[in-house]
């Protein structure tokens, strides 16, 4: 799909992009190598065609912080298929309170595909150790974390950024006329939980860790699963609603 982006150049929105499709224009390639685009100056063109020619060096180069700025927050998920492979979901647990206000994150979840890995304040979870494991990644995969989770974490942990582009999965999901939390949009997707976290929510993961502080390494394995399917579930999401707004922007049927 990024391939096929043209909002990424200065001036060209969503109309103007499906006007290049409708015109045979479907990807970058094409667009450079057109002699002339009708609604196009030549000076304009040439200018297009320098800032695709370069888009595709870092495309091809795996520069997934190069989009970061040149793609609109709301329009990274058109780079989720391209960075697939170095992506990492990523869910958050706290202890109740806002952040700055004696808040901090209690559990910190990260998925890439393949394997889940679980930070625990007091255990394993540094800020050290979060930019550490992070610089593995591209591209990042959340649920609300843009408005949540990434801030949270900034102003918990000072010195903790975020660099990379990030696939918000509830505005996806916002502009395809779905609303509802992580847990609503489950069962639409047909995931179901495992049987012991079902029912549990945020306010649970809370109490869970106040009987983790206590000293129940039971109440801790059950924190640590119901972070793990928060995480995990959110590939198999992100996967569907790409698809779903690639169908949405309409360029199947110039394909």
């Amino acid at each position: 799909m990024i391939q096929s982006t043209f909002c990424i150049l200065d001036g060209i929105g969503a109309k103007l992009e499906k006007r290049l499709w409708r015109e045979g224009i479907l990807s970058w390639p094409q667009f450079i190598s057109a002699k002339n685009i009708p609604f196009f100056s030549p000076e304009r063109k040439s200018l297009f065609d320098e800032a695709l020619h370069s888009a595709s060096v870092e495309l091809e180069n795996g520069n997934a912080g190069y989009f970061k700025d040149t793609l609109q927050s709301s329009e990274h998920w058109r780079l989720f298929n391209a960075f697939r492979g170095d992506a990492v979901c990523l869910d958050i647990e706290t202890n109740g309170y806002a952040a700055g206000r004696g808040g901090y994150a209690t559990l910190v979840g990260l998925y890439d595909g393949v394997e889940y890995k679980c930070f625990v304040r007091g255990r394993n979870l540094t800020k050290e150790a979060l930019r550490e494991e992070l610089s593995r990644y591209k591209y990042l995969i959340t649920f609300f974390g843009s408005a949540f989770d990434v801030p949270f974490l900034e102003r918990s942990l000072r010195g903790l950024t975020f660099e990379m582009p990030h696939f918000d999965l509830c505005f996806g999901a916002r502009k395809l006329g779905l609303k509802g939390g992580l847990k609503k949009l489950e069962p639409y997707f047909g995931i179901q939980r495992q049987k012991e976290v079902q029912g549990i929510e945020s306010y649970d993961a809370v109490l869970l860790w106040r009987e983790v502080k206590r000293g129940s390494s039971e109440a801790l394995e059950l924190l640590r699963l119901y972070n793990k399917e928060d995480t995990v579930n959110l590939m198999r999401i992100a996967e569907i609603i790409y698809g779903r707004l690639r169908t949405h922007t309409g360029i199947e049927k110039y394909l």
